[in-house]
């Protein structure tokens, strides 16, 4: 089984500037620099083919002389702005990946080593067409989480505040990997199908660096490798 990973890295950030490239834990390049090795020196990885606008991260990456690497220069006027929609960028994965299976995730998680990429390849190998068409990682949501009336993931009528322990059931995409067949993207338009896995990862390598409060506090655990003391 071909596995092709799509990473998408452009120039600008809204949010955080610079994110995927700023200096991250004392390490140039940062986020990028941590997550090309990570995919790197994952065995079930195939290609990595890697989206950007960026020339600064286009000849980073070059330098690194991996035959793994795809550098695919995306165009700034309609894959670039922040009117880029996600649709856009899947419609781009299956234009630019043109067999296999599509293993797609961001720089922003910094937790997501090499091992644990293996393990999740490993898993889609074997839940793949047994029910299942897709992979996706969550983190499931414990504690009391209410709509604006109401709990959802608990029953106030059966007792009203249950140990944190006993809710659940409900996921939250963390945005660490998105893994289907190449022709979901082309077919289905979508980077899941009907019937995604759910894989569940720890807390910490479901970290997702989306702010700015987000960039410091994993900087601060990854500094002090505090992801593996735990």
């Amino acid at each position: 089984m071909k596995i092709n990973v799509f990473l998408p890295c452009k120039k600008k950030s809204s949010r955080v500037e610079n994110k995927n490239k700023r200096r991250f834990a004392n390490i140039n390049y940062g986020l990028l620099n941590i997550k090309i090795n990570q995919l790197i020196k994952c065995k079930s990885i195939d290609n990595i083919y890697l989206s950007t606008n960026d020339i600064e991260i286009i000849n980073f990456i070059k330098k690194l002389n991996n035959k793994k690497i795809k550098i695919h220069i995306r165009d700034d006027k309609t894959l670039s702005t922040n009117k880029t929609t996600t649709q856009q960028l899947i419609n781009h994965a299956g234009e630019i990946i043109k067999d296999g299976h599509i293993l797609w995730t961001h720089v922003t998680s910094p937790f997501l080593t090499s091992k644990v990429y293996e393990k999740i390849i490993r898993k889609y190998k074997a839940i793949i067409n047994k029910n299942f068409d897709s992979l996706m990682t969550v983190n499931e949501v414990k504690g009391f989480i209410w709509n604006k009336t109401k709990p959802i993931n608990y029953n106030r009528k059966e007792i009203k505040w249950p140990k944190t322990q006993d809710t659940g059931g409900l996921f939250k995409v963390n945005s660490g990997v998105f893994l289907t067949s190449r022709e979901m993207y082309i077919y289905k338009k979508d980077r899941i199908g009907k019937k995604p896995f759910f894989y569940n990862l720890s807390r910490f390598e479901g970290i997702d660096i989306d702010e700015l409060e987000d960039f410091y506090f994993a900087e601060y655990i990854f500094k002090n490798n505090l992801n593996k003391k735990i």
